[in-house]
């Protein structure tokens, strides 16, 4: 789905999960990263890429993404995501 239609964000952020799920983190991060350039994520997304970016020891890359992903979420009013992403950007910390 991908590869007919790059621009598809849905069907990037998608790819990133399934890619999670096998443990392709780079492959999961760069679909992320590609999804969220294009889509105003409501904080779920950076909260994947942030988990991405833990698994392949990228803790500063981490907080940042954390850090998107607790604006939007409080831009959105997930009150209960912002807190978990908040409490998970304290332990990386």
């Amino acid at each position: 789905m991908v590869a007919k239609n790059p621009d598809n964000v849905l069907a990037r952020f998608g790819l990133a999960n399934e890619a999670m799920k096998a443990g392709l983190h780079e492959e999961a991060a760069e679909q992320l990263g590609a999804y969220l350039a294009r889509y105003d994520d409501e904080g779920n997304g950076w909260q994947r890429l942030a988990e991405c970016r833990v698994a392949l020891g990228q803790p500063d890359e981490a907080r940042a993404a954390l850090a998107h992903g607790i604006a939007a979420a409080r831009r959105y009013g997930h009150g209960g995501l912002a807190g978990e992403l908040e409490a998970r950007l304290e332990e990386l910390e």
